[in-house]
């Protein structure tokens, strides 16, 4: 017979009968910090971790992300709920906030302390483990407002946890709780964190030992009755009748147990400041210490002078567009009068290593000097000649030289080496 193969009954739990799956889906949050803070305020981010388990990362890598980071991300793995810690000269501050376009509560942060700090002052601490495995409960104290700022800040803390159903509930759920407690004359809130216990009840502390933990030492007692002859307590008031088996091996249903809390910490004390109707910006529902019509007015005016400055800004950068547009029309046009009717001036301007134009201009004047001289000797020689002929030679010796004359200059513009060019009239010598 062949070899079953074993279950995996640790990490492949089935699902709990607790969960509906019409219901809608639990909170989750992102607890973090916001710029530079102290020690003990990243201290009690992290003791805010372990109040908000397990619907939280735990382990949330900060670094250098800030909130729109978050926000890109907590759409994607369904998370719902922002708080945010920060730190200025004037004290410390928390922000909850509803993703992705919330509101946000902006709260004060009084005093608070640190898990470490509530541990150390009781005899004997408690050292939860298996209780952050399961989502607290909520209790609201005071918090009966009919303001309008009121019942969002009521709606904000309760929608922080899951909700629950209390006919299919399993007791052994009910782990821990968190209570805010609003004291309307100060206008603060208390904020809590407590771990739920059940104890028996109608028995002495010694027998209870015996009951709930290991069996002692019993050697220096002579009778039992020595171990029970102290008063058994009382509890009725905090008595209750066990719905469903709890945890611990003596806790079944139909017991007689009384609830116990202990404190396992932080503790806060917080005053709510101001309301802001998207996350962390937006209009300002609520504010505790200033006139709501006033911050309404002031935001107008810097939302109308912020118009006017980005209108002046699009009317300047047309005004230069123009400016740009019509000088490049002016140095094109006079780019184009000088090509067409100033190249004499450049050519006779116009300095080159090469080329030195004095020296040009004075082997054109003896040219010219030449010329003048070959004419007159001409007229002398052939008085006899018909004007005719006389007009034609002028025309054609006027010609040469000017054709030449242009020819050097065509060459010298297109950056040609110097050509020596000799002038159509020969000189003659004298006798």
């Amino acid at each position: 017979m062949g070899k079953t193969r074993r279950k995996k009954r640790r990490t492949h739990i089935p699902a709990e009968e607790s969960v509906d799956p019409n219901a809608p889906p639990a909170p989750k949050s992102f607890v973090f910090k916001s710029g530079k803070v102290g020690k003990s305020v990243s201290r009690l981010v992290k003791d805010m971790r372990k109040v908000m388990e397990p619907q939280t990362a735990i382990k949330l890598k900060r670094k250098h992300n800030k909130v729109k980071d978050f926000l890109s991300v907590a759409g994607q793995i369904g998370v719902t709920q922002f708080l945010i810690f920060t730190q200025t000269d004037n004290g410390t501050n928390l922000r909850l906030a509803r993703t992705p376009r919330g509101p946000t509560l902006c709260f004060r942060v009084l005093k608070y302390s640190l898990i470490g700090d509530v541990l150390s002052t009781q005899i004997n601490p408690k050292s939860p483990k298996s209780e952050f495995k399961t989502s607290p409960l909520v209790v609201l104290n005071n918090f009966g407002g009919e303001e309008n700022h009121m019942k969002l800040m009521t709606s904000m803390l309760q929608n922080m946890f899951p909700s629950i159903n209390i006919n299919k509930m399993q007791l052994a759920e009910a782990r821990r709780v968190v209570m805010f407690n609003y004291d309307p004359e100060t206008k603060n809130i208390d904020f809590r964190h407590y771990c739920i216990g059940v104890k028996p009840v109608g028995i002495s502390k010694s027998v209870r030992r015996i009951v709930t933990n290991n069996i002692p030492d019993l050697s220096n007692y002579q009778d039992i009755s020595h171990v029970s002859e102290s008063e058994a307590e009382s509890g009725i008031e905090t008595t209750v009748t066990l719905a469903q088996d709890f945890i611990g091996k003596i806790n079944k249903k139909s017991d007689q147990r009384a609830i116990k809390l202990t404190e396992i910490g932080p503790r806060m004390e917080l005053k709510l400041v101001k309301i802001q109707a998207e996350l962390c910006a937006g209009e300002v529902l609520f504010h505790e210490f200033k006139e709501i019509k006033k911050m309404n007015q002031e935001r107008e005016q810097r939302r109308k002078l912020k118009q006017m400055r980005r209108k002046e800004q699009e009317r300047n950068v047309e005004r230069k567009k123009l400016e740009k547009e019509a000088h490049r029309l002016v140095t094109s046009d006079s780019c184009e009068s000088i090509n067409d009717n100033d190249e004499d001036d450049i050519y006779k301007n116009r300095i080159n290593d090469e080329y030195i134009m004095e020296g040009d201009d004075e082997l054109f004047k003896e040219d010219l000097n030449d010329y003048n001289d070959f004419e007159e000797e001409e007229g002398d020689e052939n008085e006899s000649s018909s004007e005719e002929n006389e007009t034609k030679l002028q025309l054609s010796s006027k010609s040469n030289w000017k054709n030449s004359h242009q020819q050097r200059k065509n060459n010298f513009m297109k950056g040609k080496p110097k050509m020596s060019i000799k002038v159509g009239v020969k000189k003659r010598k004298r006798k």
